[in-house]
């Protein structure tokens, strides 16, 4: 196993290991993928003030998240499919986190299902919703994530319809992989991933099968899937589903300021500025440009997270410091996972860890929660007016 020091090292065994699909599936972006890449290019542009003989001894990093104690301001975000990354990845994942202390986010779209994920780790996690037709399902959904203790409900909202992915339609992306040529070619090669998935019983969407009505076969489910996405979700719904609930709400996929104002006003807990990682609204904001605008706009009224890019620690650190009281990292996390499983998640978090408190440190600042736009230099361009 090679020396692991940067993500980008879980990256390379990740891509080594995964098969095309899966990898595609995490590492891509809609229609010709510029939002996937300005979610990165944007914080390269972000520059540091290095500050000295600034006393750094007894560092802190531990704040809180709607009001959870953590280990540092970090949550994994929710991901699909991430069961096929790696054997029983979603369980591995909420293991890692909650050892590490920072919240794990349970996707619809997860391989492993709610109850398998509130079994295997007996932990309290956030479960992320997707909105579907299918209302007794919806509700079904929200009782059982009740039911495994879940702590808080994640709520996405830029996935009213399903944004053009060309690298997942040329794959033929599904759950299990479909048998066609060149799939089976590639499948050839990733011995290491077959041999743990014939180990697990989990190959398929856990929180649908044994669900959903009218899904029998492979086939009918990928169908479902694609026609269920409720495009009437308004802010009505979103009240309504806060009321189903009933406990901490989070709203993810905002990027104007108006719909940060309308979240504020119906009572989330938390907002996330995020353009789902760069798959859905290609040409869209990255992330770490719609928050400022996205701070000022709804002030203390509601807690303010980001993600979208986030690959390291001085990622972390700069999304902080434009205001955020937490940042998700999703794909950082998925190459730990599918590099090395349960370890490899830990590793991930271990170096960002690393980078954000070394960091800090050279910044002239020794407690996570001072962090703020004195640290940084932003270009002038970065905050310009869109007309």
């Amino acid at each position: 196993m090679p020396v692991v020091t940067e993500i980008e090292d879980l990256h390379r065994i990740f891509r080594r290991r995964v098969p095309r699909m899966f990898y595609d599936y995490c590492e891509s972006g809609s229609w010709t993928e510029q939002t996937f890449r300005e979610n990165i290019s944007d914080f390269d542009r972000i520059r540091l003030r290095q500050r000295v003989a600034v006393d750094m001894e007894n560092r802190n990093l531990g704040t809180t998240i709607i009001g959870q104690d953590v280990s540092m301001p970090v949550a994994l975000a929710p991901v699909g499919l991430t069961g096929m990354q790696n054997a029983d990845g979603e369980i591995k994942a909420a293991r890692a986190a909650h050892r590490f202390g920072v919240p794990f986010t349970l996707s619809t779209m997860s391989i492993c299902s709610i109850e398998d994920v509130a079994a295997e780790t007996g932990q309290p996690f956030w479960f992320q919703l997707y909105v579907m037709r299918d209302q007794d399902f919806l509700a079904r959904l929200i009782e059982r994530a009740k039911k495994a203790n879940c702590s808080a409900l994640v709520l996405t909202l830029d996935l009213q319809i399903l944004g053009q992915r060309h690298r997942d339609l040329k794959n033929g992306l599904s759950a299990p992989p479909k048998l066609t040529w060149s799939a089976m070619m590639n499948l050839s090669t990733k011995w290491g991933w077959g041999l743990e998935m014939l180990r697990t019983r989990r190959r398929s969407f856990g929180n649908i099968v044994g669900h959903a009505k009218g899904v029998e076969n492979p086939a009918s489910l990928m169908s479902w899937i694609g026609e269920q996405f409720d495009p009437q979700l308004d802010w009505n719904k979103v009240h309504r589903i806060k009321e189903m609930w009933g406990g901490k709400l989070v709203l993810k996929g905002i990027l104007d300021a108006e719909d940060a104002r309308m979240a504020a006003e119906v009572g989330a807990d938390a907002i996330v500025v995020s353009n789902h990682g760069g798959r859905q609204l290609d040409g869209a904001l990255s992330s770490i440009r719609a928050l400022p605008q996205i701070v000022r706009e709804v002030g203390d009224r509601v807690e303010v997270h980001m993600d979208g890019g986030v690959r390291s620690g001085q990622d972390v650190l700069k999304a902080l410091a434009m205001g955020a009281k937490g940042a998700w990292i999703g794909r950082a996390w998925v190459y730990g996972l599918g590099a090395m499983g349960e370890r490899g998640v830990t590793t991930a978090l271990e170096i960002i860890r690393k980078e954000l408190d070394t960091t800090m440190a050279l910044c002239g600042r020794k407690d996570v929660r001072t962090l703020d736009r004195n640290i940084l230099l932003v270009p002038r361009d970065f905050e310009g007016d869109w007309a």
